[in-house]
């Protein structure tokens, strides 16, 4: 996509003209920059697992909240990548973050499979939320 911004800047905007959600994947890492929130049609960030998973870090947590807030103010949902544990997901909940993914949720599996693991996850007391399937995130 950055080899040639432009022609890749008008196929995602057709794409979401069409009606599909567009994602930044790994967002803070990489490629996926400020500068592509101004640019592309985005609907949603997802939060690289790197920042995720050192929640326990007060730079990381600033990070995870600032994000969140900036996606919120620019009128995006907000996916949280790499949630391993009950306390992660509890804290990007009190942050505001509407949807994670990660092995505490579930691990990759078949999708014949996935109506007995929503059946299951909507079963435990953390899943305030019914499961909806967007992005195969759970929200929080």
């Amino acid at each position: 996509m950055m080899h040639n911004v432009y022609k890749s800047l008008a196929v995602v905007s057709c794409i979401h003209e069409l009606g599909f959600r567009i994602s930044i994947d790994d967002f803070g890492t990489g490629q996926s920059a400020l500068t592509q929130l101004k640019r592309l049609p985005v609907d949603e960030l997802k939060i690289d697992r790197s920042f995720v998973s050192a929640l326990n870090d007060r730079k990381e947590e600033a990070i995870v909240r600032a994000t969140i807030s900036l996606a919120h103010e620019l009128g995006l949902s907000v996916v949280a990548e790499g949630v391993e544990t009950a306390e992660t997901l509890s804290r990007l909940a009190s942050f505001g973050c509407e949807y994670a993914q990660g092995f505490f949720i579930g691990k990759p599996l078949p999708p014949h499979e996935l109506p007995a693991w929503s059946a299951q996850w909507r079963a435990k007391p953390h899943a305030v939320v019914p499961f909806t399937g967007r992005n195969l995130a759970v929200p929080v």
